[in-house]
Order: structure tokens, then sequence, then C-alpha cells
């Protein structure tokens, strides 16, 4: 029972820490923030590929026999095609409801500046980036859980080591979600919520580890597919729509940064792991 009680502290604060710390993003002054906005894109680009490509891919491939790759790659695929699926159905919600923020945005790509002005993404990207964290943050739960079965320091350093990895993330999280329409407050809300799901997989390792592990390689492809989506078919589109030479150099120095900042983090907190 104590053990529990470690997995249920941990999981918890695994999760809630990140957020926290990135929500320093959300108190900055309105301008400064606004101002930042389309940089954090472009740097939650970077975030969510590397994480995607540099850490749960890989350990979706290492938990499966070489004779499931097929299968697991399938589960990529099926992912992505998966979320487009749910896009669209979002967006068809939105129109039936008369607030078409896919007509609305062409309505005002139609006057945009000569010099491309960058347009939110569509309140349907932020749904699906807090569906895909919340899966993520639910192998983090799994993850931080079978650390605490197998030594109790080992767990603490795996908790601490999760948290410090998804700071990064979550920053882009919320700046994708402001830019997709949503509030300050709902933004955090979200991204609260999503976070306790590092709980329920905590729970869900504890009292059923060895079915949760079987199945773990393929929620780690699950989530992959959800960042890779949103990333190369929200996020990059609405790069292109500035098109200077200064913009786009920043763009690209930008996602790099994220590329490598999440690139460090993976190996430093795996060290400490």
């Amino acid at each position: 029972m104590a053990l529990l009680g470690l997995i249920v502290v941990f999981t918890s604060l695994g999760g809630l820490l990140s957020v926290i710390a990135a929500s320093a993003f959300l108190l900055m002054p309105e301008r400064l923030r606004q101002s930042l906005l389309p940089h954090g894109i472009s740097f939650a680009i970077g975030a969510l590929l590397a994480v995607a490509f540099w850490g749960l891919l890989p350990e979706a491939f290492a938990g499966v026999r070489p004779e499931q790759f097929q299968a697991l790659s399938g589960t990529v695929l099926a992912g992505i095609l998966l979320f487009f699926v749910l896009e669209k159905m979002l967006i068809w919600r939105h129109c039936h409801h008369g607030e078409c923020e896919v007509h609305a945005d062409e309505a005002s790509h139609d006057h945009a500046h000569p010099t491309g002005h960058q347009h939110g993404i569509g309140q349907s990207v932020g749904a699906i980036i807090i569906l895909g964290d919340a899966i993520h943050n639910f192998v983090d739960g799994v993850l931080i859980a079978a650390a605490f079965l197998t030594d109790v320091q080992l767990g603490i350093a795996t908790s601490l080591a999760v948290a410090a990895h998804e700071i990064p993330q979550e920053v882009g999280d919320f700046a994708i979600l402001l830019q997709s329409g949503y509030s300050i407050r709902k933004a955090f809300v979200y991204n609260m919520l999503a976070s306790l799901a590092t709980l329920l997989g905590g729970l869900a390792a504890y009292f059923g580890l060895d079915g949760v592990q079987g199945r773990l390689p393929y929620i780690l492809a699950l989530a992959a597919s959800s960042f890779i989506y949103i990333a190369v078919a929200d996020l990059i589109p609405s790069l292109h729509k500035k098109t200077d030479l200064k913009a786009s150099l920043e763009q690209i120095a930008l996602i790099g940064m994220g590329v490598l900042l999440i690139g460090s983090l993976h190996h430093l907190t795996q060290n400490l792991g």
C-alpha cells in the first residue's frame, strides 16, 4: 500500500509539475505573449517531432520483436489516418454550428497582407493536441509506476526526469492552444486535465502491469502518430503563410531549437534514469 501511495503522489507530480512550470508562459504580459506565439508554434513543431521520433517511437520499437515491426508501423499509419478523420469530424461539427473555422480562415486569407499574415490554426488542432498529450501522459504514468515497482529511488528519478522532459513540450502545447483560439484559462485547465492521465497510467500499471506493458508499444505508437500529424498536417502549413526570408529563417531556427532541446533533455533524462 505504501508503494501505491508513492506511485499516486509521484505520477500526479510528474504530470502537474511540468504543466505548472510551463504555465509561466501564460503569465507573461499580453503584448509579449502575443508577439511570442508565432515563434512558439515553430518551437512546438520541433518539440513534437523530436518527442515522436527520438522518444516515443524508439521506445515502442524496443518493446516488440522484429516480426511485430510491421504491425507497429501500421499502428502509426492508422493513428495518423485516425487523427485526420477526428479533425475532419471536429471541423464538420464547427461548420454545422455556424462557426466554420475553415471558411473563416479562407475568407481572412483572401484579405491577407502580401507578406503573409499568420492566421489561427483552428480549435480542432487544440483538441487533438490535448488528446495526444493525454495519451503521452498515460504512457509516462506507466513508466513511472514500472520504475517504482523496480526500485523506489529509480521511481523518484524517473518522475523528476518525466517532469523536466515535459516542460518544453508543455510550453509548445500552450502556444498551440492559444493560437487555436483557446482562452488562457481553458488552455491551462485542459492541459491540467490531460496531465491527470499520468496518474491513470500509474494506477493502470500498478493494478495490471503485465496487461498494460503488452500494449505499451502500441500506445506509444499512437501517441507518436498524434504528434506527427499535428506537426506536419496543421502546424507546418501555418508557417508557410509567412514567406519573407527573415521569418522563414526564424522558423527554421526555432524548429531546430525545439528538436535540439528535446533531444538533449531526452539524453540527460535517460542517463538519470
